[in-house]
């Protein structure tokens, strides 16, 4: 195996009806994506012989899919919990175990139902009550009791070193409210201003409404082989040239560089480097962007703007429909849906694809996609071509 030059590629992707879809758990969702994704390979189930799943916060789904769906004599079979960056990281392990001759055809699949009927969208990952003393109690009494107020530190902080607005967040929003009012499978496709998203309600000061992402039920697959294999094979195959990953470990003491840097710094150089590649080529960028920060920051830490300038940058337009740095171009987890980091790879898929209908970039031979678990604690890069790497 050569991990300085991959030779796989992603040949099936499957994507379930998302959002308010009731009365389904997440295996039957996961279920769904996986024949969808197989079956837009061109494959067949029993061709699969490898496995990764997400298992979520509420570990909904895990191994136990192989029997579900009937697999069997399985070569490659886990669970992969890097939250968020776990998408980009499946789709490693994967490449690998195929580079290695591990396994021939891989199935990753991330799926969740949180959403329950009658109950509001706040409460489907609600904070984790723990019994704390001490010091370790802290954070919990200060009110740091899940994602945004957690976040919401993390953008503060970016505030006040460089001087970041809420209008400049507010851009990160409506640009994703217009790549999604193009897609028809994006559950907000309502128009949204500048304005909008400065009425909108304050969640986790500075994080208004429109800053934080969906809650989406749904789920999820793609499918990984050989690029030799995936030439023959039904879909245009989107080449996998690069990855990386970054689990910065931060403390909350003095020096930390939390908030200001996050594992993207890393993770992005590992990625390009082994596709050979600069940032530079980057043709398309699909970013976590579980609140309209952390795309920012992405953007700033993978070299697309100096560090300090997201926030000039975003609010150019550069990364709306027609800027100069098309980025989260189905409309992200902000305005789409909210798959971890299958939403980013699936659309990055859908471009390299040129499948992407009225929103598709026109220049997408190289594509750029992020991952982020935790609160900017774990990071996942692929680098996307599609082309065969050297092309």
């Amino acid at each position: 195996m050569s991990i300085e030059s991959p030779r796989t590629a992603i040949v099936g992707l499957g994507i379930t009806e998302m959002g308010k879809v009731f009365g389904r758990s997440a295996v039957d969702f996961a279920v769904e994506a996986i024949t969808s994704a197989v079956a837009d390979a061109g494959l067949d189930l029993s061709e699969v012989d490898g496995l990764y799943v997400n298992p979520g916060i509420k570990n909904d789904t895990d191994m136990r899919l192989q029997s579900t769906l009937g697999m069997r004599d399985t070569r490659v079979l886990a669970t992969v919990q890097g939250f968020g960056s776990s998408a980009g990281q499946m789709v490693q392990y994967a490449s690998m175990a195929i580079e290695a001759g591990m396994a021939d055809v891989v199935v990753c699949v991330y799926a969740d139902a949180p959403l329950q009927e009658g109950k509001r969208a706040g409460a489907a990952y609600p904070g984790q009550a723990r019994a704390m003393v001490g010091v370790g109690s802290l954070p919990f009494a200060a009110g740091l009791k899940a994602a945004p107020e957690r976040y919401a530190v993390a953008a503060r902080r970016h505030m006040h070193a460089y001087g970041t607005t809420s209008e400049q967040l507010g851009a990160v929003a409506v640009a994703a409210r217009e790549w999604a009012v193009m897609n028809p499978h994006a559950q907000m496709r309502e128009p949204m201003t500048l304005e909008d998203h400065q009425s909108s309600r304050m969640i986790a000061d500075p994080l208004r409404l429109l800053d934080c992402c969906l809650v989406s039920n749904g789920a999820v697959a793609v499918v990984v082989t050989s690029a030799e294999r995936a030439a023959t094979l039904r879909q245009p195959p989107v080449h996998v040239w690069g990855w990386g990953q970054a689990h910065p470990g931060y403390v909350n003491r003095r020096g930390s560089e939390f908030g200001l840097v996050t594992g993207a710094a890393q993770s992005g150089p590992a990625a390009l480097k082994m596709a050979g590649v600069s940032v530079d080529e980057i043709d398309v960028r699909e970013i976590y962007d579980c609140f309209t920060y952390t795309t920012l920051v992405t953007l700033e830490d993978y070299g697309f703007c100096a560090k300090g300038e997201g926030g000039e940058f975003v609010a150019s337009g550069a990364i709306a429909p027609g800027g100069s740095h098309p980025t989260n171009t189905g409309g992200g987890e902000l305005s789409s849906y909210y798959m971890w980091g299958m939403t980013p790879l699936s659309e990055a898929i859908i471009q390299a694809r040129g499948q992407a209908g009225e929103r598709q970039v026109d220049r997408h031979d190289l594509v750029m996609v992020s991952g982020n678990g935790g609160v900017l604690d774990f990071h996942s890069t692929l680098i996307l071509s599609a082309h065969p790497k050297g092309r």
